[in-house]
């Protein structure tokens, strides 16, 4: 008899102990598999058809009438992410343990209120970084410059919603939370962490590198009918007083969801 065993995966870490995963936003269903499968998150049904990427190695495939995929060898962390039309983007940090497994990944499908800001993975830092950073060997892209902004509408029926600036994924966060969690192997420096801000506003610090982290948006920050702003700024190195050294990162997937 197969072993189903379901835990909840806590906003930042997600560590797969077992010999497959479904993972559905901060929920991981831990269960027995046979191959690599994309599915419903509400439903279980496969879904064919799904765009499965890994940026890192340039590497994109799509999932059959089942629902399967292949992804090959990995090493190291790497972002893993899905596209499918009519449904959340989703995305996944994974490494070469967990590439070894079958996973099964449950995707949700999008509501018309859904806004997708970024769906590809972009680079914040100045493209200076240790070997021993938690991003070293895992960054493909160059630098865009230490901030990340982009304007978007909200409508009337914002205010009267949850709102929640969702990040698909982030790598390379080098904070002292980070360090103490084993996420880098950085000995003598640490980083601020990035910062998040909706309209001007500060409204969360990102501490540890992880997927489907949610900050919710306080609803008298919401501009309804107008353009609304979220900017992402990258940490800073705090050893580092002789210059300004940020604190490279990379993330895929940002988006607003209203529940």
């Amino acid at each position: 008899m197969r072993k189903l065993l379901t835990i909840i995966v806590f906003i930042f870490l997600l560590t797969l102990q077992s010999q497959a995963a479904t993972v559905s936003g901060g929920v991981s269903k831990v269960d027995i598999g046979r191959a690599n499968r994309v599915v419903d998150a509400a439903t279980n049904a496969p879904i064919g058809k799904a765009k499965v990427s890994l940026p890192k190695y340039n590497y994109s495939t799509y999932t059959d009438e089942y629902g399967s995929f292949n992804i090959g060898k990995v090493n190291g962390p790497t972002i893993m992410s899905v596209e499918k039309a009519g449904y959340r983007p989703f995305s996944l940090t994974i490494n070469d343990t967990i590439a070894a497994r079958p996973m099964i990944l449950g995707i949700q499908k999008s509501n018309m209120s859904d806004i997708v800001i970024a769906s590809d993975v972009f680079h914040l830092g100045d493209d200076n970084y240790s070997e021993h950073s938690s991003g070293a060997g895992t960054f493909r892209l160059r630098s865009t410059g230490p901030f990340f902004s982009k304007t978007f509408m909200l409508g009337d029926d914002a205010i009267s919603s949850n709102n929640y600036l969702v990040i698909g994924s982030i790598i390379g966060v080098d904070t002292l939370m980070a360090r103490s969690m084993g996420q880098n192997k950085i000995v003598n420096s640490y980083a601020s962490p990035p910062e998040i801000f909706f309209n001007g506003s500060k409204i969360a610090e990102i501490q540890l590198n992880g997927d489907n982290q949610k900050i919710k948006i306080p609803r008298n920050l919401i501009r309804p009918n107008q353009q609304n702003e979220v900017t992402i700024k990258a940490g800073r190195n705090l050893m580092q007083t002789a210059y300004v050294d940020y604190d490279d990162i990379e993330i895929a997937n940002l988006s607003i969801v209203s529940e």
